[in-house]
């Protein structure tokens, strides 16, 4: 699998991943508490201020993972629209894209054994009482990889189409799509078996 860190060298890449994803959660934990439009906007202004700082080469492609955000975007603030509730629509929309990006901005700086070694080491209390966290942790793993992998394989499925079709996609990719997904879901399944499944020394 292909790594999600960015090759951007950062200071966060050598922080600890265990206090980047306890800061993760606090800081998720504020955006919901907060109701103010103006401290939305401040703390969204300043998570695109992290992203700028290494640089405008980890910038661009910080927005660019930001930018499969938009359907939910454009689906709340249609809703708010017409409900003329624009304020608070406005708010949800800035409290989504800030605590995405911060997860996103995580997800740059950190190695992804990193961040199992974390989900490992809280699971420690669950294999004392005799469960497996294996499976957990491979879940994760796979969630976090294979997400911007089948985005990506959506986004040319769909250009594809365009360039076959004056027709828009709509739902005819629906089916392809599935075909694609379950193809890698097999293939994973493969790579798995042949590494032994999700057994463990441990286990």
């Amino acid at each position: 699998m292909i790594s999600l860190t960015s090759p951007v060298r950062t200071r966060a890449h050598d922080w600890p991943a265990g206090a980047k994803l306890a800061g993760l959660c606090l800081g998720t934990m504020v955006l919901f508490l907060m109701s103010d439009a103006r401290l939305h906007l401040a703390a969204l202004v300043a998570v695109l201020g992290l992203y700028a700082l290494p640089g405008a080469v980890f910038l661009r492609d910080g927005l660019r993972k930001l930018w499969m955000l938009w359907p939910f975007v454009l689906v709340v603030a249609l809703f708010h629209l017409v409900d003329g509730s624009v304020l608070a629509g406005a708010v949800i929309i800035m409290r989504l894209i800030t605590a995405v990006a911060l997860a996103n901005l995580v997800t740059m700086t950190t190695r992804l054994t990193d961040m199992i070694a974390v989900v490992h080491w809280l699971g420690a209390p669950l294999r004392r009482m005799g469960l497996r966290t294996r499976p957990l942790e491979v879940a994760m793993a796979l969630v976090i990889r294979m997400t911007p992998v089948l985005l990506d394989k959506g986004t040319a499925l769909t250009q594809s189409w365009r360039a076959r079709s004056p027709r828009r996609p709509n739902w005819r990719i629906v089916l392809p799509f599935t075909l694609l997904a379950l193809d890698d879901a097999d293939h994973i399944s493969d790579a798995l078996r042949a590494r032994g499944g999700l057994v463990t020394p441990e286990d």
